[in-house]
């Protein structure tokens, strides 16, 4: 009887708001899944017949170049960085991570104008050296060129994960593979390689996932993927029975990557005995060796993140005077105040899904709540068609029901839609470091806490969430330059004439305002280090 009570009162408003909240979040997800076993719209006959072939292979072929390229440079420099010492090693190690503040599409805009005729690399070439080339320099506006822009933003995913992967491997595994005889090589390929694996796929996965979310880079080079093809179903053709068909089509791709990462780790363990492990030793490089893995990390910085970041710099300083004004302020409060008020619900929705976990005794609870961590895996344009439909139909709903006339936009085309639409995508991203704060502190606290009188409610403000707060805060941070940087979620649902740093900065690329659009740029880049410092400390101190 007193079980049942007990139940009954865990059951009560946590559970009820758990509930509630994972509904709101696998929304879009049941959306499209429901909505496919409807009639295809009138363009999907053509579409299917001319362009969906087109949409698939080059999708394919972006995530396997990407992935291929990824890999070589994450876990190369990992490695390197990891077990050797050379010149400029300790700065490389957070150098290197660096490019994941730099947005694919300002990327891409930013290495076209500097390859460009009018570029600073040609007009170098013309004045100092009196070397003219018609057109661009090297043509990157094709799917070779996304697959290289894509791949020197995105590598540090592996980067990280690698490198914290091999941090945690022991001296005792490589002086194991001395005494057998085998070389620095063997000792990589066979031992070292093997153990990072799931973290080395893992980053090549959240790579992946950051490809099919892409839209700014294919969009400006001119690929056609399923991305693209979504916007131009909403848009253009202004059919969503079609946008939902491809949406669909995406949904899947992304699923049988995340079955693919889960089925090769499996049930695999690679670990040591603590009792006997010994922290690595960098062996020292020497002679050419040394100065040619300085050369080679320097030459991927340079890539990756100097040359471009220098450019959008002296963009920003050539055009700010006109284009810094009052509107331009109004736009960067917008945008600041968008994503803070985005990362603060976030970071709600996750205390309250994990308060609920450490109060009920459902097991079952802590499964269902890995749902809310889902939509990171699923793409902006996924996410933003899946919302806009139910908004959509709630519109005409109330419109039909309470008033029987056209009043516009209730909830779709809001601010209210684009705030649900980035809880969706990012929840994952302030729900995981809160959930490592939780975990961190244990659960006799809270429960001593209620022994002496306490209430749930007064338990979670007065002892948790200050023993917490760092874990919140960088939770709301993290959010905070995601949705900063977002576009295809932006683009989609922004209210009308509704622009923010990362739209701002799109569309003046787009309208061939490269220049101007570097001011906008520059604050999304600025903005997306500030994490990356957390991100060294925390693999430093050997968080992961």
């Amino acid at each position: 009887m007193q079980l049942a009570k007990q139940n009954f009162y865990w059951w009560n408003y946590w559970m009820a708001g758990a509930l509630l909240i994972l509904l709101l979040i696998v929304t879009p997800l049941l959306t499209i899944f429901f909505k496919i076993f409807e009639p295809p719209g009138s363009s999907w006959a053509h579409l299917a017949e001319t362009l969906l072939f087109g949409y698939f292979k080059n999708t394919v072929l972006i995530l396997l170049g990407v992935a291929f390229s990824t890999f070589l440079l994450g876990v190369s420099t990992a490695w390197l960085v990891t077990n050797y010492s050379f010149p400029g090693r300790k700065y490389f190690e957070w150098l290197l991570i660096l490019p994941l503040g730099f947005p694919g599409y300002i990327m891409a805009y930013t290495y076209v104008g500097l390859l460009d005729y009018t570029g600073p690399i040609q007009s170098f070439l013309r004045n100092s050296l009196d070397i003219t080339i018609t057109g661009s320099l090297l043509d990157i506006m094709n799917l070779p060129g996304a697959i290289f822009i894509l791949s020197i933003t995105l590598f540090p995913y592996v980067f990280l994960l690698a490198r914290a992967s091999f941090l945690q491997q022991s001296k005792t595994l490589q002086e194991a593979s001395a005494l057998l005889g085998k070389g620095n090589w063997h000792t990589f390929f066979k031992v070292a390689l093997p153990m990072a694996r799931p973290a080395i796929v893992g980053g090549i996965a959240l790579a992946s996932m950051e490809v099919l979310n892409d839209y700014g880079t294919v969009k400006y080079f001119g690929v056609q993927t399923f991305t693209t093809g979504i916007f131009r179903a909403w848009f253009s053709m202004g059919d969503a029975a079609t946008a939902i068909y491809l949406a669909a089509i995406l949904m899947i791709i992304v699923f049988i990557i995340l079955y693919l990462e889960s089925l090769q780790r499996g049930n695999r363990r690679f670990s040591q005995g603590s009792g006997t492990s010994k922290p690595l030793v960098r062996l020292t490089l020497t002679g050419t060796a040394k100065w040619a893995v300085s050369l080679f990390c320097g030459l991927l910085f340079l890539i990756s993140f100097f040359v471009p970041f220098l450019q959008i710099v002296q963009w920003a300083m050539l055009t700010y005077a006109k284009v810094v004004d009052n509107n331009f302020i109004l736009l960067v409060v917008r945008s600041f105040g968008l994503a803070a008020g985005t990362g603060v619900i976030v970071a709600l929705f996750s205390v309250v899904l994990l308060y609920s976990l450490r109060l009920s005794p459902f097991k079952w609870l802590k499964n269902i709540t890995k749902i809310s961590t889902l939509g990171y895996a699923i793409p902006g344009a996924v996410i933003a068609v899946g919302i806009m439909i139910p908004l959509l139909g709630f519109d005409h709903w109330y419109m039909d029901r309470f008033t029987g006339r056209n009043v516009g936009l209730i909830l779709s085309g809001t601010l209210m839609a684009l705030v649900f639409a980035y809880l969706v995508r990012f929840m994952a991203v302030g729900y995981n470091p809160i959930d490592a704060g939780f975990q961190k502190i244990g659960i006799h606290v809270n429960e001593a806490s209620r022994l002496l009188g306490r209430g749930t409610c007064k338990t979670l403000w007065r002892v948790d969430l200050p023993m917490i707060k760092t874990s919140v805060f960088s939770g709301i941070l993290l959010v905070f330059v995601d949705v900063l940087k977002e576009l295809p979620l932006t683009l989609i649902l922004r209210p009308f004439n509704y622009q923010t740093l990362a739209t701002k900065a799109f569309d003046m690329a787009t309208n061939e305002m490269i220049a101007e659009s570097a001011n906008a740029s520059l604050i999304i880049i600025l903005t997306g280090i500030i994490p990356i410092i957390f991100l060294n400390r925390l693999i430093r101190r050997k968080v992961f």
